[in-house]
């Protein structure tokens, strides 16, 4: 059976993505395998999707067709951690298309990705 064995991002600084990404979802570096092509990100507990932060030499898109969407169960938790994301490097986006209402909040990486982070919590 097919499974989601970790998500590939473009970026031009692996350093530097890695020390973002590794702070925000507290994931850690695997030393192994992967011949050097990609700085590979696991849980620490080595379950769920992995992130490989591998060389782009194009810019991210402004309308990414992919995009991470971190879970967090109530507002106050979004805001704490959408606070928490900038203060790690972690831009806030103005997204043009943000509903009325919106249960998420647009962010981009220290490599321009864009990811949201997502109240679940969020009435329907």
């Amino acid at each position: 059976m097919l499974r989601v064995g970790l998500v590939a991002i473009g970026v031009t600084d692996r350093a530097r993505a890695a020390d973002f990404w590794s702070a925000a979802l507290g994931y850690r570096r695997r030393t192994d395998g992967f011949a050097g092509w990609s700085v590979v990100l696991e849980p620490p507990d080595g379950e769920g999707v992995a992130l490989a932060l591998q060389m782009s030499e194009t810019p991210p898109s402004d309308r990414p067709r992919i995009h991470l969407d971190l879970h967090v169960n109530d507002a106050a938790e979004q805001t704490r951690e959408a606070d928490r994301l900038t203060r790690l490097g972690a831009t806030r986006v103005d997204w043009p298309d943000y509903p009325e209402d919106p249960d998420f909040v647009v962010l981009s990486d220290t490599e321009g990705n864009l990811f949201c982070v997502v109240n679940l919590g969020h009435p329907d």
